[in-house]
């Protein structure tokens, strides 16, 4: 009973683990780096990205192409396909992981040639656009519409102030409206709508009260327009009739009339009693002062 077992640990060992461990220092296996410092053609990619937990590693190492790739080059499916082997169905599916963690976004934009295109945004830092954000929708915050209540459009810019003639007669405003009217049949972009044509009625009676025919007033309004369209004609029309304004017309100093013919009164003859018209003191008609000048 008294003999003890020599191979008996002396004392129960507690098992050491992690990092604690006495052989992990001596372990020479795991990831090793040999960096160099780089000083061009380098982008830094945030480990968010790299070590995303969620993202797939096509999805990372797209994002990572993507933030590499200069302003303005293209970045849609058919141009991935091309650049790598994965086809373009894993890199749609790439794309909308991306998409889906706010590393990519995706714009449809009109150009100024009014073609629509679509712009794709590389984002290296989707955290801070969303705390950019937050703050604006928590300090404007939208009041809901009630229903079927109707949005208020808003106000239009003032038309351009346009020149008002010295005596606004009803008939010149009139012909000022017609000839506004009827520029449609000149340049069908010369549309006006009725507001539009009441406004700039006195700047057209304006010119015609300067001895400005109508034609003369039309070819100042319909020359040279824009060719590449006009977002407001009225507006256009309205600059025109103000800096193009001609002087008043000269001033015509009224022609005298002739005096009426003087009428004398109807006499009768004291020779022949012949009715005639002759001033005073004539008694005698044209014959019979004939007739006594040669008798005597």
């Amino acid at each position: 009973m008294d003999t003890q077992n020599p191979s008996a640990p002396p004392r129960a060992h507690v098992r050491v683990a992690g990092n604690t461990h006495p052989d992990r220092a001596h372990r020479t296996g795991g990831l090793q780096h040999d960096n160099t410092r780089h000083t061009t053609r380098f982008v830094v990619i945030g480990n968010h990205l790299a070590q995303h937990p969620e993202l797939s590693l096509l999805a990372i190492g797209l994002g990572t192409h993507l933030q590499s790739l200069p302003k303005g080059a293209p970045a849609d499916i058919k141009t991935l396909a091309a650049r790598f082997p994965e086809g373009a169905t894993r890199i749609a599916a790439a794309l909308r992981e991306l998409e889906s963690h706010g590393y990519l976004r995706r714009e449809r934009v009109r150009t100024s040639s009014g073609r629509i295109v679509t712009r794709t945004i590389s984002c290296n830092q989707p955290a801070a656009v969303r705390q950019r954000a937050e703050p604006c929708r928590e300090s404007t915050p939208s009041a809901p519409h009630p229903p079927h209540a109707p949005r208020k459009k808003p106000a239009r810019k003032a038309l351009p102030a346009v020149p008002r003639p010295a005596y606004s007669g009803p008939g010149i405003l009139q012909a000022a409206a017609d000839l506004l009217t009827d520029l449609r049949r000149h340049d069908s972009r010369l549309l006006l709508s009725a507001d539009d044509t009441a406004h700039l009625a006195p700047g057209v009676a304006a010119w015609l009260e300067r001895d400005v025919t109508p034609a003369a007033v039309r070819r100042a309004l319909t020359a040279d327009l824009p060719p590449e369209g006009m977002r407001r004609p009225a507006a256009l029309l309205a600059h025109r009739l103000a800096s193009q304004l001609p002087p008043p017309a000269p001033f015509r100093a009224q022609a005298t009339a002739p005096p009426p013919p003087v009428r004398h009164p109807i006499r009768n003859c004291d020779g022949c009693d012949r009715a005639f018209r002759a001033p005073a003191p004539t008694t005698h008609c044209r014959d019979c002062r004939t007739d006594l000048q040669e008798a005597a």
